[in-house]
């Protein structure tokens, strides 16, 4: 059985700006193996609008998200961030919100976050991979 990736917006960076590395472990593991949390793709769309080639920007995006399944977040989403989210407030840790919804997808689906950002490893429970 092969391992199934959730890609960070991080990752999803390094995708569309052409890093090789990142391209070729993508192509390793296989689009049919790598998803983008819903909430990636809201990060990266404002990055377009926030851009100067709004347009080219966002095509990227769409493009980009036409090569990976898309993970919604869901009732089972929320209450898995609601304990994630306790479990670091406990621990005196606050990660970024975005980055708690993505990781609890993560955790839901039981998939390998590929992420940039070290405070994933806050996460109890979370596969990890730094691509």
């Amino acid at each position: 059985m092969s391992t199934r990736y959730l890609l960070d917006t991080s990752a999803l960076l390094l995708i569309l700006k052409k890093d090789t590395t990142a391209r070729h472990k993508l192509a390793i593991i296989g689009t049919e193996n790598a998803y983008v949390a819903s909430i990636s793709l809201g990060e990266l769309y404002y990055g377009a609008e926030h851009s100067t080639q709004v347009e080219r920007n966002r095509a990227e995006v769409d493009e980009l998200q036409r090569l990976s399944e898309v993970i919604f977040v869901d009732t089972a989403t929320a209450r898995i961030y609601g304990l994630l989210k306790h479990q670091q407030r406990m621990k005196g840790l606050l990660l970024p919100e975005n980055d708690l919804w993505i990781a609890a997808t993560a955790v839901q689906h039981s998939l390998t976050l590929v992420a940039r950002d070290r405070h994933f490893r806050w996460v109890d429970g979370l596969a990890l991979e730094q691509w």
